[in-house]
């Protein structure tokens, strides 16, 4: 436990930044389901709506360093493969 009223404070912030950045995780992740979901449809034209959608989604979370920008571009990067791999 803390001791100093400094870093109880911090412990304090820490615990809403944490809660705040869960829900940015939880939207990137439905971001992507939504193009995965649209890709096993199989409907390229939706699927490519979808995926332009949750690029700026990705992007803006690694923007603000929730996950890494190469784990941003590792998911970009399989679903627009993805993607291009429908017929």
């Amino acid at each position: 436990m803390a001791n100093s009223a400094q870093a109880r404070k911090r412990a304090r912030q820490a615990v809403k930044q944490n809660a705040h950045n869960s829900g940015l995780r939880s939207e990137m992740r439905t971001a992507i389901k939504k193009v995965i979901k649209a890709i096993e449809a199989g409907d390229k034209v939706v699927a490519q709506s979808v995926y332009q959608a949750s690029v700026s989604t990705v992007d803006s979370i690694a923007d603000k360093k929730i996950i890494h920008k190469n784990k941003a571009a590792r998911h970009k990067s399989r679903l627009s493969a993805a993607i291009k791999a429908m017929a």
